[in-house]
């Protein structure tokens, strides 16, 4: 067939990058609703859904009204401008959020009322409720509120990034004859928003009572204004654009830069107004002209502001039968000590053969074990590890710091621009500083998103490279919620080809061919498209072409390009796709070989896997990146091979083929953009608790989840 490269430019062929990411989003949203998800669950995916949404303006949103600003006229591949990307931007988030304020009212509300958890309105407050909110309201809250007036003296404060706000209209005159008629009063940031009701006032009829902070501070706003009359009082809050500006070629250190830069994002120009239904036409108006914010900027809500902070009744109701039932994640049955071991020896184990962890449903803990074994042992040399998003006080950091401290070589490449991590990313650089480990920033220009780790020990006469690559972050708390694969191997081409990636990252030099991996911004992007192409030419010339791969998001042109022409020659392509998706599949004569799906369960989808049939040889890669030009062409990312069989069968059949068999968690994408959750009438098919149930040990009560 004699395709023709021009016509797959055509922006038909290409969904929005942004409203791909809304549609992701949405299907957060749609779990919310779903009936077979644990009801307290179902609130935390809301929440989740919330908090996404918020990211969203605070980067997306923010980064078209820039392009508009700055008179950007390039169009995106689907063909849409930044002025006409904002309108479509704004009518789904739009529909968004009043869907996520109407399943709130409409169906959680009720449901948990039905189950014992009542969050009391201020109008439905008894006089004894009453009461206690006053007493609250005078012991907790009067001390730290501060009431600011609006007049030429006092304009309106700075109002932090997302912060919960109240503007209050008055009557009447001040203190010192002042006719003022607004104030603002701010929200405690430190406070808990959700506040329970001791159990002499709380609903008789409900195992938890809660009161929201907003609502104790609205029904007693009043006696912060001591003679003046309250006319109304409004909830609002402010979602600012939440980019670091830092050039990084003009500053002599970028963690100072960054850590002045930090202080300003939170005042960040406003790119949202969020208000509540009742606040008068008036007084929104008012707010959006000391916003700076156009009308399209202004968001409507039927009730609180900010539901994420609601997510707190998740935890604080201890009510196992309405949660995920907790779980314990396995080990490799060679990980497991023998019956006269303490624990194993993590370099023993490795040296045997390479070993492969699936996370959440295997535990994370031989990757902190292998460190802190390399921490004391007198052979280990040196420890190399890059880390992206890691809290300060991490086992992880502890481990290299002890190492560091025991005279080791520790090197430490942290990424600082890892974003909304930043400033836990400097405390980190400060930590291990401290321990006198040596701490790189990677390479200006390109964030180090790759995930690897390198020891090198001394073994008798020879020195031995251990490494560790992962498809996800060194982060002990998300690698139970996220999943993801991690590799431990003594491979000597892994160990040289991890070398020569540090080498680049720490010193200079041109890049160096690698033996085994591909990495960005490199090889990654042109071996994705050779592979690709090889299987188009497999499927040309009568073979079978075949490709699976799973990310989380597939933006970049060239590759949807090439992936359309291996559909044009016949070659079956199965994506699954978590969040963005620019392909468009099943359009006849371009992509009605390619099938695009997204899995959204208990558990964040998290790894990347890559598999090209090769006539029946196939290649088989973990990676660090999603197939979106920033990770392929502005990044550095590792992509490693799964070379020994064994552990090749378990990656084709935990990360690939359960996933595919999946009919009860995931969503099709249609060539329209739209996605239709996949409902079947043959046996339900769940792979996260598929896998859970075949890897990892379900207890009867708790939770954990994560979108």
């Amino acid at each position: 067939m004699k395709l023709n490269p021009i016509e797959l430019t055509d922006p038909s062929l290409y969904l929005n990058r942004d409203l791909s990411m809304l549609a992701f989003h949405r299907r957060v949203y749609e779990m919310a609703r779903d009936p077979n998800v644990p009801l307290l669950e179902r609130l935390r995916f809301l929440c989740i859904s919330i908090s996404n949404l918020d990211e969203f303006f605070e980067v997306r949103v923010a980064a078209q009204k820039d392009r508009v600003d700055s008179g950007d006229m390039k169009v995106s591949p689907d063909g849409l401008s930044a002025t006409a990307t904002l309108v479509r931007m704004r009518e789904e988030a739009t529909q968004l959020q009043e869907d996520q304020y109407r399943v709130f009212n409409e169906e959680l509300i009720p449901a948990m009322l039905a189950e014992g958890i009542h969050i009391v309105r201020r109008t439905e407050w008894n006089e004894a409720q009453m009461q206690w909110s006053r007493k609250f309201f005078r012991t907790e809250l009067m001390p730290i509120l501060t009431p600011i007036s609006l007049d030429p003296a006092h304009p309106l404060p700075r109002v932090l990034n997302k912060l919960l706000n109240f503007i209050v209209t008055l009557e009447g005159k001040d203190a010192f004859g002042r006719d003022l008629s607004h104030a603002i009063v701010q929200m405690p940031r430190p406070l808990p928003r959700v506040i329970r009701m001791p159990k002499e006032v709380a609903d008789p009829n409900a195992e938890h009572s809660f009161a929201l902070l907003s609502s104790i501070i609205h029904a007693h706003v009043g006696e912060l204004f001591p003679g003046m009359k309250v006319t109304s009082c409004h909830q609002f809050r402010v979602t600012r654009n939440s980019e670091l500006y830092v050039d990084e070629e003009e500053v002599d250190d970028l963690k100072k830069a960054l850590a002045g830069e930090l202080l300003e994002r939170r005042f960040g120009e406003a790119v949202r107004l969020e208000v509540t239904n009742n606040c008068t036409p008036e007084l929104t108006d008012f707010l959006a002209q000391q916003f700076k914010v156009k009308e399209s900027d202004v968001y409507v809500v039927n009730g609180p502001v900010n539901l994420y902070r609601l997510s707190i009744i998740c935890d604080e109701v201890d009510r196992p039968e309405l949660k995920f039932p907790p779980f314990n994640p396995s080990l490799p049955e060679r990980l497991l000590p023998g019956p006269e071991e303490e624990c194993v020896d993590m370099f023993r184990v490795i040296a045997e053969g390479d070993v492969l962890l699936h996370h959440p449903f295997q535990s994370f803990a031989p990757v902190v074990d292998l460190l802190n074994q390399a921490a004391s042992d007198p052979d280990v040399l040196a420890i190399k590890q890059t880390l992206y998003r890691v809290v300060p006080n991490s086992p992880l950091v502890d481990a290299l710091a002890k190492a560091a401290r025991a005279g080791k070589e520790v090197i430490a490449v942290i990424e600082l621009r890892a974003r909304f991590n930043e400033e836990d990313n400097i405390l980190l650089a400060d930590r291990l500083h401290a321990a006198g480990a040596k701490v790189v920033y990677g390479v200006v220009g390109y964030k180090t998103h790759g995930k690897m780790m390198l020891i090198v020990r001394r073994e008798g006469k020879q020195m031995r490279r251990y490494v560790h690559l992962g498809t996800g972050n060194y982060h002990n708390i998300t690698s139970r919620i996220y999943t993801d694969f991690g590799l431990l191997s003594a491979d000597p081409a892994l160990g040289e080809d991890v070398h020569q990636m540090f080498q680049q990252l720490t010193g200079m030099g041109k890049a160096t061919k690698l033996k085994a991996m591909l990495q960005s911004p490199f090889t990654l992007h042109a071996g994705l498209i050779e592979r690709i192409d090889r299987e188009a030419k497999i499927a040309a010339s009568g073979g079978k072409g075949r490709i699976i791969a799973k990310m989380n998001g597939l933006e970049e042109p060239e590759v949807i390009r090439h992936l359309y022409r291996a559909s044009q020659q016949g070659v079956k392509i199965d994506l699954m796709v978590r969040g963005t998706c620019c392909l468009r599949p099943g359009i006849p004569g371009i992509s009605e070989n390619i099938r695009v799906r997204s899995l959204l369960g208990r558990f964040l989808e998290h790894s990347r896997v890559f598999y090209f049939e090769n006539g029946g040889e196939p290649d088989l890669f973990c990676a660090s990146a999603d197939w979106m030009s920033r990770n392929l062409l502005r990044r550095v990312e590792t992509c490693f091979p799964i070379q020994e069989e064994s552990l090749r069968k378990r990656v084709i059949a935990e990360g690939l083929r359960t996933y595919l068999a999946d009919n009860s968690s995931t969503w099709q994408l249609k060539a329209d953009g739209s996605y239709h959750r996949i409902r079947s009438t043959a046996k339900p098919r769940n792979a996260q608790q598929e896998l859970l149930q075949e890897m990892g040990s379900v207890q009867p009560t708790g939770s954990d989840t994560a979108v």
